[in-house]
């Protein structure tokens, strides 16, 4: 087998009451990761998720307590005093189990197929090469020819990637994260730059870690880890902690948002305009930007903070609360993982003013602001890309049409999308009802609907933004998008009169009923569908009450999707 295998090769092997997992890797690749571990590491990094260990006591390793690195998720340990295994693995959803192996923690992970490579320091040349790999539970080294272990590898990836379409269970999952897991995911991120792209289908290929692959290809495909000296570790680290800082349990504001926003910034920024005009400087704080715009999101918006006396309102004055809090807590990140720590101290602090500037410009009370701007530059044609000025202030309505970007996908992503914000909502009017606080607008769910929260937010939200952006860069993708934007309002409009229609048509059958029996007291109640109907026809009228609030700052508070 050719010495350019990225396939892991794995296998539970037991020593002193301890799990090994054991695989090969390039020489070139080895020869790296043995130069890695003579830098000093801090205790206060490894103590930390995402920290980087070369203990050769490590718990993975004979040491009583396997769970001591269980909380390090996206961690990487090698115990360079073990002359029998190599484990450089990501850590990913699982937590380390004593004597027993893995266990998922949140989502499903898939096994790979079981190897044991006990060669791995007896001789010189690759176990393969001399066709002398054991098999599990063997006790001796078998002949195993190349043919075989080639075999071996295809149906390895055949099981993985036939259990995953089937969504089919595994008792022993296990997630190992790979080049690019299946093979699927890859096939995926050659297409990323496609409006249609499945953000949902690549967050289950890639086992839930859907933000950390896609931002690490896109900023690895700008060529920007070379030109910025980026640290590989450090980078995957920060990715990894940001994605474990959304919160999985929102509905619509997790992690697969933020993922989507990222993917949506990546076409923008290939627009012809921005394309040959964006610096590198720009694309690293394009992606990044829509990488951590919703960092920590809790999953209510700010009236809720605000009303509920929330630390964070406080701390912010009530202005821009949600963003304020992205943004620092992405600074945080930031400074903890060091990755802008080799650059010059002004240029980091520069980096930062401006990676908050782009969060807070999706700030949806805002949009007028904004909105507004961008139509004065786009009458007067005065904006000048070679404006460093200019290009941030495009890059902010970039952002911004990224972040509220969902009613512009295709319907079957769009309406995913939708369910998602209006359970969100629905959510937070039920907290408020249950502490008896003022419901706020458009989340209480027996007054409002989904079909009506998306058209009033398509109607005054998202159409003249999107309209100015298509005056701005008037190409394929902006007509699509204002196409997508077309069809999906007149969905939900049909939606809406299916749903008038049976609600009409159930009152008529409850009249009939009613008039059709012969009890003195239900010709008392007789005149009741009439007086019933009113509702009816309130909630056929709820369009028109929600297109008469014109003031922007009431629609997005209750509809924010930023």
């Amino acid at each position: 087998m050719c010495g350019e295998l990225r396939v892991l090769f794995t296998h539970a092997l037991r020593k002193k009451d301890s799990i090994l997992r054991v695989f090969f890797l390039s020489p070139k690749t080895l020869d790296e990761y043995h130069r890695i571990t003579v830098r000093p590491v801090p205790k206060h990094v490894l103590s930390r998720r995402g920290a980087i260990s070369f203990s050769s006591s490590s718990s993975l390793f004979g040491a009583p307590d396997p769970r001591q690195l269980s909380q390090r998720r996206g961690a990487i340990s090698y115990d360079s005093s073990d002359q029998t295994a190599l484990y450089i693995r990501m850590l990913g959803d699982v937590r380390v189990r004593s004597q027993v192996g893995f266990e998922p923690e949140g989502r499903d992970s898939y096994p790979y197929l079981c190897i044991d490579f006990r060669t791995l320091h007896s001789c010189s040349d690759p176990p393969w090469a001399s066709g002398s790999v054991p098999g599990p539970g063997s006790s001796s080294a078998g002949p195993v020819s190349g043919r075989r272990l080639r075999r071996l590898l295809s149906f390895q990836r055949y099981l993985h990637s036939s259990r995953l379409l089937r969504g089919t269970p595994h008792l022993n999952p296990l997630h190992i994260l790979d080049e690019d897991y299946t093979g699927q995911a890859k096939c995926m991120l050659e297409k990323v730059g496609m409006w249609n792209f499945d953000i949902f289908l690549f967050d289950r290929l890639t086992n839930g870690n859907s933000l950390v692959t896609l931002t690490f290809h896109l900023l690895n495909q700008y060529g920007l880890l070379e030109l910025f000296q980026l640290d590989m570790m450090k980078l995957w680290r920060f990715l990894v902690m940001v994605q474990e800082d959304y919160h999985s349990l929102n509905p619509y504001h997790n992690a697969v948002h933020a993922a989507d926003v990222t993917q949506a910034m990546y076409c923008y920024m290939r627009e012809p305009k921005l394309a040959k005009s964006l610096t590198s400087c720009d694309l690293l704080l394009g992606l990044l930007a829509a990488a951590t715009h919703d960092l920590d999101h809790p999953g209510v918006n700010q009236p809720f903070l605000i009303k509920t006396n929330h630390y964070l309102a406080k701390l912010y004055r009530n202005s821009s609360v949600l963003e304020n809090h992205h943004w620092r807590s992405a600074v945080g990140l930031l400074r903890e993982t060091g990755l802008f720590s080799h650059l010059p101290a002004e240029d980091g602090l520069q980096m930062e003013r401006q990676l908050g500037s782009l969060i807070l410009a999706t700030d949806i009370s805002r949009q007028n602001e904004y909105l507004g701007k961008f139509r004065t530059h786009l009458d007067q044609d005065d904006l000048c890309l070679s404006s460093a000025a200019h290009r941030h202030f495009i890059l902010q309505m970039a952002l911004k049409c990224a972040d509220i970007c969902n009613p512009c996908r295709p319907w079957e992503l769009s309406k995913q999308w939708s369910e998602k914000v209006t359970e969100e909502f629905f959510h937070q009017g039920d907290i408020e009802k249950k502490h008896k606080l003022e419901v706020s607008p458009l989340c209480d769910s027996q007054s409002n609907s989904m079909e009506n929260i998306q058209i009033g937010f398509m109607t005054y939200v998202v159409e003249p933004l999107f309209a100015e952006w298509g005056r701005f860069s008037d190409t394929r993708l902006s007509q699509t998008m204002l196409g997508h934007l077309g069809l999906n309002k007149a969905s939900w409009g049909g939606l809406l009169q299916q749903e008038q229609g049976s609600s009409t048509e159930d009152l008529e059958a409850s009249g009939c009923a009613s008039v059709a029996m012969p009890t003195p007291a239900v010709a008392k109640s007789e005149p009741e569908p009439a007086s019933a109907e009113p509702d009816a026809i309130a909630t056929a009228t709820d369009i028109g009450e929600t297109n008469s609030q014109t003031d922007n700052k009431i629609i997005p508070q209750g509809s924010e999707e930023s």
